[in-house]
């Protein structure tokens, strides 16, 4: 059998990144990430800036982001999104991996480094909000928080799914989903002043809820969303 060139030096390629990232271990950092939540199956205890370094050093390689995805490491995932070309996203990945995201930072990381950069990015974050899973709803939710911050060019109106979806879903007790509501309800309403008043008006319906989860949400997002920084900010 012939051997395949292309997947020789990719081989050659993820081996090298292997010894590099096993050079910047840190195994002390690991009881500390275990205590923020952060519980991969196998990591090297690098911190995220090291990770970035490496990831511009790089570039961007969209060949190899599923192999250092398959390698199922913190960090050659995390890698993985930094080094992968939003452009070269597709659906189907995007569903293989938002399937696998087990802890709240995994699932993050390729939000903010990758998804919210992709055209399907508004329409995912309606989708997996709607989806059981702990992880994919958080998910859903992280994207609506990170284009609220980064996606300069949306309307107001572009923002209008997601209310409805906020406050269904402020009544899931679970922390990782719960935490990622708030975000997105913060978020939004720092976008400019009637993203405000919105955000205001639900976290004040939100704050009577039965739910706990619930009002612990719009008790927070209140405290933020009414201080006077905020308030500055969005009545520029």
């Amino acid at each position: 059998m012939k051997s395949n060139p292309v997947q020789m030096k990719e081989n050659l390629e993820i081996a090298g990144i292997l010894k590099r990232l096993k050079s910047l271990s840190n195994p002390s950092a690991i009881a500390g990430m275990e205590h923020f939540g952060i519980t991969p199956g196998k990591t090297f205890g690098i911190g995220i800036p090291p990770l970035r370094a490496l990831a511009k050093e790089i570039g961007k390689d969209h060949s190899l982001t599923a192999l250092l995805w398959n390698e199922n490491i913190r960090e050659t995932r995390i890698l993985a999104s930094m080094i992968d070309d939003p452009k070269q996203l597709t659906e189907a990945q995007m569903e293989v991996w938002v399937v696998e995201f087990d802890y709240w930072e995994i699932c993050d990381q390729c939000i903010m480094n990758l998804f919210e950069k992709s055209p399907l990015a508004w329409q995912k974050a309606v989708e997996w909000a709607e989806r059981p899973e702990e992880f994919v709803r958080r998910a859903g939710f992280v994207l609506m928080a990170r284009l609220a911050v980064s996606d300069k060019k949306a309307k107001d109106e572009d923002f209008t799914p997601f209310w409805k979806l906020i406050e269904k879903y402020a009544t899931d007790e679970r922390n990782m989903v719960k935490k990622a509501v708030n975000w997105a309800l913060r978020q939004m309403g720092k976008r400019n002043l009637a993203l405000n008043r919105q955000a205001l008006d639900l976290s004040r319906k939100l704050v009577q809820s039965e739910s706990k989860s619930a009002r612990w949400i719009a008790t927070d997002a209140l405290r933020e969303l009414q201080n006077d920084y905020v308030q500055r900010k969005v009545n520029k």
